[in-house]
């Protein structure tokens, strides 16, 4: 082969004089271990979870089991002794609060039209030893704001101001909504999260109220793309309820806030509650702090100054959110005061989009579930610091909310375990019979599925991975669905369905329903309602989108991006104790220069965005970008740019030869592992500044 030497004597000293090569042989070895030693694992699919974000709270809390506090009750009539209530509850949360670590909690039960029970436990303020109360203390209640933003909605509907099924842009005077499909969307649509649009993470927040941004500003800057045909899939987004406060705010001429309190709050007597950020002087002192357990002892946390307000800013008290509730179960009537006409109340009540005629879905704003045969309407919320829950049973005329000032999931848990002591099963369902012959169609249910409620077109929907389920198949021909335990085996999932109808299924675990969707094709491309009993979807994604796949890519390169900041390291060190620095020709020296550059700029990349994030936390990331990753975003332009010239030196090295064969073959891999992470940053929307 040619070398460019002169004869066979000059050969044998130049290659003396390379220490490359057995160092190329070593990585490339290396390299080919770690990307074959995936291979196995690729076969068993992706690591999956299926958190769901509120998306106030960027990962869901930590799901704890727990015994059931009471034995069932004989009887369905629902709660009637507040005696016994404040037993039931007493139990609740002494066990809970303390193995949670919840600082404070309060509960309001309301039956027929009054307050049954409300008492607070442990403490507002841990460190001022204050205590809880439950006219008193207010509590951030998150996402429950949805269902004041949905009210106000519901009476502009009422009095002629807003069509419900109008496309929302015609209503719009200062900005548009970009909608790439056919349908409009509409307010109906925005209810009943069906807009289309995903979920936003960065810039949501404050740090301080002077930093917050009015709707009119803050929705056409940070309003997510429309990602499905309106109508057809529900994806929960805190974008689309904050954009139906808009309107609110546009057609009544009042800012939101002031509209909220003068007809729903006032009107409610819900004196100690507010959309204000920060509260006025007059309740401040007593909202509960936030904490954070950590470290062995209680935090407190930062207010959090929400730019989406209509979706997420309510404080108040439990007595005030009883007198709420009341109003609702009594289709709008609170006393001599009425939100709603009673068949407007009705028809927020009532299912308006589901995925599957027997699913649960959800109402204009609320919520469904169906709970051991009782139907209940109602919201979660969560927020850092805070954690809350609204739940309406109409047609026994009962509701019950509970508010804790910390992150955690007691209060769903409350909201299971009131259902399943006060409306036990009575008797066990027959098992289902199966479809015959399923098992000759099985597989085309099989696969991994990703929950859609993440940040599309966006750096933060890097968590993504975080709602994966695959569904396999079983020879008795049913389908489990499950969380492959991986990396969460504390969150491990698993439960079995049973074909009842072509696309229905019926769960083993819990006797609900979940079922599965298909293209114009016939080909399955959606999962609704796997795991829990409120409405969420799934999509069924290619092999490529896999974690196992994605983890195995993003090893891959950067193995070879280490290798070649070795190697560079080396080559440097080997050319200057040696004297030899100039022994490359000019376009060697800049091909390994390129090389270099990509492989240490990229690594620094793939290494620096997850510390800087875990340093900097989730939640600081509501503010916006920080500037340090911004700085970290600029990396991958340059190194694409500069990636597209390294198969040109490839060919001209493997044309020439003047290069050894394992420095070529190893050059060719640097080149292939860098086009490689190219489209690795585009899938996860690391190329450019994609916020």
């Amino acid at each position: 082969m040619q070398l460019g030497i002169r004869n066979k004597k000059e050969f044998m000293k130049k290659r003396t004089y390379n220490p490359i090569k057995k160092i190329c042989l070593v990585i490339i070895g290396i390299i080919l271990f770690f990307s074959l030693s995936g291979f196995p694992y690729l076969a068993q699919g992706a690591p999956t979870e299926t958190s769901q974000l509120p998306f106030l709270s960027p990962q869901k809390p930590k799901p704890t089991e727990s015994k059931p506090i009471a034995p069932p009750r004989p009887t369905r009539q629902g709660p009637s002794n507040p005696q016994e209530v404040e037993a039931f509850l007493d139990k609740f949360f002494t066990q809970e609060m303390q193995t949670e670590h919840v600082p404070g909690a309060v509960v309001a039960l309301v039956k027929d039209g009054e307050i049954l029970f409300s008492k607070g436990y442990g403490y507002a303020d841990v460190e001022k030893k204050i205590p809880v109360v439950p006219d008193k203390t207010l509590f951030r209640v998150a996402s429950i704001s949805k269902l004041f933003t949905g009210t106000a909605v519901m009476q502009l509907y009422e009095r002629g101001l807003l069509d419900l099924n109008k496309d929302i842009n015609q209503y719009l005077k200062h900005f548009q909504i970009e909608n790439p499909y056919p349908k409009p969307i509409t307010l109906a649509n925005l209810m009943t999260q069906t807009d289309g649009s995903s979920q936003r993470l960065f810039g949501i927040a404050a740090r301080t109220a002077g930093e917050m941004v009015p709707l009119k500003e803050f929705i056409p800057d940070h309003m997510p793309p429309i990602v499905w045909q309106p109508g057809e899939l529900y994806s929960y987004s805190n974008m689309g309820v904050t954009l139906a406060g808009y309107l609110v705010e546009l057609i009544s001429g009042v800012p939101f806030v002031e509209y909220i309190n003068e007809n729903i709050l006032q009107p409610l007597n819900m004196r100690r509650s507010t959309f204000l950020q920060p509260l006025p002087p007059n309740l401040a002192s007593d909202l509960a702090v936030g904490y954070q357990y950590q470290d062995d002892h209680w935090q407190s946390r930062p207010f959090l100054y929400l730019n989406i307000a209509p979706a997420a800013s309510l404080s108040a008290t439990a007595t005030d959110m009883a007198h709420f509730m009341i109003a609702h179960l009594q289709n709008g009537r609170y006393e001599n005061s009425r939100i709603l006409n009673e068949e407007t109340a009705q028809l927020m009540h009532r299912q308006q989009f589901t995925h599957h005629p027997k699913l649960p879905g959800i109402t204009y704003s609320f919520h469904e579930r169906l709970e051991n045969n009782i139907r209940t309407i109602g919201h979660l919320g969560s927020l850092r610091g805070y954690s809350s829950s609204l739940t309406l049973l109409p047609d026994q005329n009962v509701g019950l909310f509970v508010g804790c000032n910390s992150f955690n999931g007691i209060h769903e848990k409350l909201s299971n375990q009131f259902i399943n002591h006060y409306y036990p099963v009575q008797e066990k369902p027959v098992p289902p019979k199966s479809l015959p012959n399923f098992a000759t169609q099985a597989e085309r249910f099989t696969g991994v599925y990703r929950g859609v409620e993440y940040p599309h077109g966006s750096l933060a929907s890097l968590g993504a991975p975080l709602g994966h389920l695959q569904v396999k198949a079983n020879r008795d021909g049913t389908l489990t669905v499950q969380t492959p335990d991986l990396f969460f085996p504390e969150r491990f999932i698993k439960t079995q369905l049973i074909p009842v109808e072509p696309l229905l299924f019926q769960r083993t675990d819990d006797d609900a329903y979940t079922a599965f969707g298909e293209d114009t094709q016939g080909n399955i491309n959606y999962l609704f309602n796997p795991v829990g009993s409120r409405i969420c979807a799934f999509r069924k994604i290619a092999w490529y989108e896999t974690i196992p796949f994605q983890l195995s890519l993003a090893g891959f390169c950067a193995v070879v991006f280490l290798s070649v900041g070795i190697t560079w390291l080396i080559r440097s060190l080997s050319h200057r104790f040696r004297k030899r620095r100039f022994q490359d020709d000019r376009l060697t020296r800049l091909a390994w220069l390129v090389a270099g550059l990509v492989g240490v700029l990229n690594l620094v990349f793939l290494i620096g965005l997850p510390i800087v994030t875990w340093r900097i936390g989730i939640w600081q990331l509501l503010y916006g970008v920080p500037v340090v990753m911004i700085a970290l975003l600029c990396i991958p332009p340059v190194t694409t740019g500069m990636t597209l010239g390294l198969p040109t030196f490839a060919v001209v090295a493997w044309k020439n030869k003047n290069w050894s064969i394992v420095e070529r073959v190893y050059y060719s891999l640097i080149a292939i592992a860098s086009l490689a992470f190219i489209p690795f940053l585009v899938y996860w929307n690391l190329l450019g500044f994609q916020f």
